[in-house]
């Protein structure tokens, strides 16, 4: 034995020493990668508690299939009735499967998060090695450091990736249910103007039949049964729109609801929920808004997670090739070899100067995001708030004023023609202007209700505006009165 090499009990100490190490090592690191775990929710009871505080309503995640027949049977009693607009914002929150995937981005985002948690596998390797007679064995057991210290920085960065996946999946649940809520109003505004167009239709139809007597015994000309037809011609036009508008309308919030097969034989009401007495003020709406938007709140969560990423490439720049290793090489000419070695890359080319450059470039392009959502939040939900007041404007003088005027004139005219002062053309006319008028109304407290749910979504996210001002359908031909 050369004097170099403990011999005897010394050696075998050093041996337990070195194995209890060893052990307790493996054990630390069997304990930290324990530690990161799934939640029992896996994020989801957040979603659930934003869709109850927010909207009232009950959201499913469907995890398997006795899921999927518990939301089938209450989507059925939903349907077996004339669907409300709060019904259809239930029935889409529990049936749209567009919805059911982004709820499976909650388990994604997790699963990375709890990866990050866990320590990589540490890597063995085995070598036999032979010089003449000489036999070497080489084993070597080694784990990446760098991630042992990046860990809980790593760990951060992913619980606020999950945070923000969280907020954007409620963003989703909140969107879907303003867009059933406008789906809802369109369509119900649909099938009442297919209704009033079928009543200009037989207004003109009537009128243009009454016209064909006429000129076949000479007591009309040319000129006024063309004038009659023109009208009919335009009515019916009128109606195949109104119709085709009612289809569309009706498809898409099937879509939304996400109906099939014998689900989209749906019934909905006869009509749109009136207007209310008052439009309420709301003096504070920016701060309100700002304070529990989702895309304001998501923005700031998205600039402190680019902060803190700054702050990990800052950090592991040095050391992100660094790596620990334990050897135990055994020979059958010389005594057993064993220790440990560090690999660590050299900056001598590439100090990371340029990732923490692009770091501090997205950090200030994630600030200025921020503060471009919160500037358009105030102006979406000022010019949001306008429309509402606006439209509830509009719909009052149609309902005020308009409506109750032609209904008078109707009656008047009605009794112009009991007493034979004017002819059954006026009197069909009128008819055609008084349901004008009627569909005049209905497309505004249509627009009324649409510029509620613009409302509604600006104080918890980024609306559409633009379908505010939509219209449903063409008005029906009612301009008949002109030529008499």
């Amino acid at each position: 034995m050369s004097a170099g090499h403990p011999t005897g009990p010394v050696r075998d100490r050093n041996d337990r020493r070195r194995r209890t190490r060893l052990a307790a090592a493996l054990l630390m690191a069997a304990v930290l990668g324990g530690c990161a775990s799934f939640s029992p929710d896996g994020g989801f009871d957040s979603v659930q508690q934003a869709a109850r505080d927010r909207l009232g309503k009950e959201l499913v995640m469907a995890r398997a299939d006795a899921d999927l027949a518990a939301i089938d049977r209450r989507v059925a009693g939903l349907l077996a009735q004339p669907l409300t607009m709060d019904a259809a914002v239930q029935v889409a929150l529990l049936n749209n499967r567009g919805l059911q995937a982004a709820f499976q981005d909650l388990g994604i985002t997790e699963a990375d998060l709890v990866q990050a948690g866990r320590l990589p596998n540490p890597g063995f390797s085995f070598a036999r090695l032979t010089r003449g007679d000489e036999v070497e064995l080489e084993r070597s057991l080694h784990f990446s450091l760098a991630r042992l210290i990046a860990m809980p920085l790593i760990l951060e960065v992913e619980q606020r990736r999950f945070d923000q996946v969280r907020t954007q999946v409620a963003m989703q649940v909140l969107a879907l249910a303003a867009d059933t809520r406008k789906a809802w109003i369109h369509a119900v505004a649909a099938e009442e103007a297919v209704r009033y167009a079928r009543q200009v239709m037989q207004a003109a139809e009537a009128s243009a039949e009454l016209a064909r007597r006429m000129a076949a015994v000479g007591n009309f000309n040319k000129l006024q049964r063309a004038r009659e037809q023109g009208f009919y011609a335009e009515a019916a036009l009128s109606l195949a729109q109104a119709q085709q508008s009612q289809q569309a309308s009706r498809e898409r919030l099937t879509r939304l609801l996400g109906l099939w097969g014998a689900q989209t034989v749906f019934t909905l009401p006869e009509r749109l929920p009136d207007l209310p007495a008052a439009p309420p003020d709301q003096p504070d709406i920016e701060r309100e808004a700002l304070g529990q938007r989702l895309d304001v709140q998501g923005a700031k969560l998205a600039a402190e997670q680019t902060a803190k990423n700054l702050g990990l490439t800052r950090t592991t720049r040095f050391v992100n090739v660094l790596e620990l290793g334990l050897e135990y090489n055994s020979s059958n000419e010389a005594p057993t070899q064993r220790g440990w070695e560090i690999g660590i890359e050299l900056p001598l080319f590439d100090w990371g100067g340029a990732r923490v450059a692009k770091a501090e470039a997205v950090y200030m392009q994630a600030l200025h995001r921020a503060a471009e959502t919160a500037i358009n939040a105030r102006s979406e939900v000022r010019e949001a708030y306008g429309n509402y007041r606006g439209a509830w404007d509009i719909a009052r003088h149609h309902r005020d004023e308009i409506v109750p005027l032609r209904r008078q004139i109707a009656e008047e005219n009605l009794l112009r023609y009991n007493g034979m002062l004017i002819g059954v053309f006026e009197l069909l006319a009128d008819a055609r202007v008084q349901i004008a008028s009627v569909h005049g109304a209905i497309a505004a407290l249509r627009d009324f209700w649409l510029a509620q749910a613009d409302l509604e979504m600006a104080l918890i996210g980024k609306p559409s505006l633009a379908a505010a001002t939509a219209t449903a359908g063409p008005a029906p031909a009612a301009e008949a009165g002109g030529g008499h």
